[in-house]
């Protein structure tokens, strides 16, 4: 068996797929729009260096109202992007990612709402990232661009809140890394935001989830077509695509739960084992390979290393005096969710996060979603998790 037969095995559809899946420009705009929040030189980020030029790609939904008091910002976790809402279509390969939560009539009502959803900085779907050309060289930043922050990333959409002339967002709502940055934006900009919602999120990242993210990365960056992060030239089928997938792979392992696996696959197999192979599939694997092969046809491996570590800088505390001094900035009411069977974002940590902000002096509802789905309970239980949310919201309103 050669080094080679072990992808094309585990390959579930032939077509070979692009060196990256992030949204260039030329590519059809579909529902995104677009704004240069600042250039020349105009960014320094928190640990180091500046950013010649910011471009950011956002969706909005709903009309913002003559005071611009009912903007609501939906904050998209590691591999999601603006289009938290709406169907796929060309230049947009995904339906919306909270299909079932933003709306007219939903949980995040867009009849009541103006609903914003941008693509962060260092993403790959229209925003500043890896795959933009750095206006210094006239190529990909590939591995050149920068680390960057929740903080950086928070930064960038209040440029886009002032363009969009939102002075006070009536919540900043957002689950996983978007519950970072509604974090963040609460304890930045406290004046700016009148209530948030934090979903399976933490006040900072544990040892634990850091672990796993190192080994994402370094699956990307041993795949040896990586090529150092220069591969946007490259045909399709020659960039970093099985180191992606692999960091997906291990990623959709800890989503999810022991009983949602158990649940789903059991060990139901793809490939019949009477004659043991190496690489013959349980469905669980199948399942792994597919999770893998479609983030490699939207995402793009550059991306995955900058917003991954963003992820693990986060802490709420740095600089300010550590977590709990942090969180006494908050000055709005907070809805805090912790999903019961997440073995990523424990229970432990929303606790934590509940318990420091009451001792801050802020408001807090806390629910509980129970869930066998894990982590991605998130972005399944919306029958569950719209009503949190919604009366959350209405409570708002009656206090606003």
């Amino acid at each position: 068996m050669t080094g080679q037969e072990f992808p094309l095995r585990r390959t579930q559809d032939p077509t070979p797929l692009p060196a990256s899946g992030a949204w260039t420009p030329g590519d059809p705009p579909a529902w995104r729009e677009f704004v240069r929040v600042c250039e020349s030189r105009c960014f320094a980020l928190e640990g180091g260096g500046v950013l010649d030029q910011i471009d950011v790609a956002y969706e909005t939904w709903g009309t913002l109202d003559a005071t611009a008091s009912n903007a609501i910002l939906v904050c998209h976790a590691l591999t999601g992007d603006a289009h938290a809402a709406g169907p796929s279509g060309a230049g947009q390969q995904s339906e919306g990612w909270w299909n079932d939560l933003v709306g007219p009539g939903r949980a995040i009502d867009t009849d009541k709402y103006f609903v914003v959803c941008a693509n962060v900085l260092g993403g790959c779907q229209g925003t500043t990232g890896p795959a933009s050309i750095n206006p210094s060289t006239g190529e990909p930043y590939g591995a050149t661009f920068p680390v960057v922050s929740i903080r950086d990333i928070v930064r960038t959409q209040a440029m886009l809140a002032d363009h969009l002339g939102i002075d006070r967002w009536f919540s900043v709502v957002g689950g996983s890394m978007g519950g970072m940055q509604v974090l963040e934006w609460a304890v930045m900009f406290p004046e700016r935001v009148a209530s948030m919602v934090a979903v399976a999120t933490t006040a900072a990242a544990s040892p634990m989830q850091i672990g796993w993210s190192e080994v994402g990365r370094l699956a990307i960056v041993n795949d040896a077509k990586w090529n150092g992060g220069d591969y946007y030239d490259a045909p399709d089928g020659e960039g970093p695509t099985e180191g992606l997938m692999l960091a997906r792979r291990i990623a959709q392992i800890h989503y999810r739960s022991d009983i949602s696996l158990e649940n789903r696959f059991g060990r139901s197999v793809v490939d019949r084992l009477d004659s043991f192979s190496v690489w013959d599939r349980f469905q669980v694997e199948s399942y792994l390979d597919y999770h893998g092969q479609k983030l490699a046809r939207r995402f793009d491996a550059n991306s995955y290393l900058v917003l991954n570590k963003a992820m693990d800088l986060h802490d709420v505390g740095r600089g300010r005096g550590g977590v709990d001094a942090a969180l006494s900035r908050i000055d709005s009411p907070s809805l805090v969710v912790s999903i019961d069977s997440d073995i990523l974002y424990t229970p432990r940590q929303q606790e934590a996060l509940r318990d420091g902000l009451i001792a801050g002096g802020n408001e807090v509802s806390f629910e509980v979603l129970h869930s066998d789905h894990g982590h991605d309970g998130f972005l399944i239980e919306f029958a569950d998790l719209g009503p949190m949310i919604e009366s959350f919201l209405a409570e708002q309103s009656k206090s606003d």
